[in-house]
């Protein structure tokens, strides 16, 4: 039998040719970098997460300097998450016009405002008992939560936000805050909605992160099942149904089949969460020598723009930018090579 006539491996002969065949590739542009604001620390103050290596507890002036350090590097949004000066049963603080998010909102856009600005819409860091909504009977109640993420929201964009994101997965609530946002004469702000949010094991540096464990039960009950792929669908395309512009698949790559199926079913942006339990794995294997941190990073990241994902949420943000500008001004050619040598 003569060879194959077909070599696979002529394409791969060089780095020249492998960049030029490459099929996906990464630009600081697909990154967003999450944010953590703590509204009762003196200003210029940022605390280390200690779950979170290279992530920091930030007061609200400090956020407008990380957002500037981001956007310098190419990466051209943040998305904001609040920890409150105080909680109650309601999460009253979510929409305080003086609350951590909001004012990380004004300093932001005071300072950089081509900096897109992206406010996480849930109740959970804010309430006292630490679940995404109203409680009845120890039982969210869906129906009774919708005013007040729709409240959040409207104050989230008085601050100036440019986009909205719904992350507490009640039934109604694209809709409720499209309404609100509408009403309040923000009908050109965006809603980028946590539309398919599972109940997943990788949020736990996350939850330390924002202090926003629940003090009894978890969040199965309204956050989706970790073995259902058809629900994605179902909540995806209600999403959009009621006014979603983006939509999010979280976690990111122990969900690389989801966002590869909702980037097959729908036409509008996608984006991925790549959550705190992955990144915290990538550190911690790097930090005691088992895998090549900036390999990981980059691999991992690949991973999820190959599944479909127009826009990646991840702490690695600015590290992967400053990586992949680095590689250019060495003189490298891009995309970036992300293999290892083994």
């Amino acid at each position: 039998m003569p060879f194959p006539t077909h070599r696979l491996r002529r394409l791969r002969s060089s780095a020249t040719m492998r960049h030029m065949v490459r099929e996906t590739s990464l630009t600081p542009h697909d990154f967003i970098l999450p944010l953590f604001i703590r509204g009762n620390l003196a200003p210029k103050t940022r605390v280390p997460i200690k779950s979170m290596p290279g992530c920091y507890h930030i007061s609200p002036d400090m956020a407008a300097v990380m957002a500037k350090e981001a956007y310098s590097v190419g990466v051209p949004a943040v998305l904001l998450f609040g920890l409150p000066v105080r909680k109650d049963a309601i999460g009253s603080r979510a929409w305080a016009a003086d609350g951590a998010v909001q004012r990380a909102t004004l300093e932001i856009k005071a300072a950089r405002s081509e900096v897109c600005v992206i406010c996480d819409t849930c109740l959970c860091e804010y309430t006292d008992h630490g679940h995404c909504g109203v409680l009845k009977n120890e039982r969210v109640d869906n129906d009774a939560t919708l005013d007040l993420l729709a409240r959040t929201a409207v104050s989230q964009a008085e601050a100036g936000a440019d986009m909205v994101a719904p992350s507490d997965m009640m039934d109604g609530r694209v809709a409720a805050i499209r309404k609100a946002l509408d009403q309040s004469g923000f009908e050109n702000t965006p809603i980028m909605s946590y539309a398919a949010k599972y109940a997943s094991s990788f949020y736990g540096p996350f939850r330390e992160a924002a202090e926003c464990a629940p003090s009894f039960g978890d969040r199965s009950g309204y956050q989706m099942d970790p073995g259902n792929s058809r629900e994605a669908i179902r909540e995806v395309a209600l999403d959009i149904e009621e006014g979603a512009d983006m939509v999010i698949v979280k976690p990111a790559l122990p969900y690389l089949d989801i966002i590869k199926t909702v980037r097959d079913n729908f036409s509008v942006p996608v984006a991925a969460y790549q959550v705190s339990g992955e990144y915290a794995q990538i550190k911690g294997a790097a930090a005691i020598g088992l895998v090549d941190e900036t390999k990981n990073m980059l691999e991992s990241l690949t991973s999820i723009k190959r599944a479909g994902a127009d826009i990646i949420i991840t702490y690695f943000a600015v590290n992967a930018a400053k990586t992949l500008i680095r590689h250019m001004m060495n003189g490298g050619s891009m995309p970036l090579e992300v293999h290892g040598s083994d």
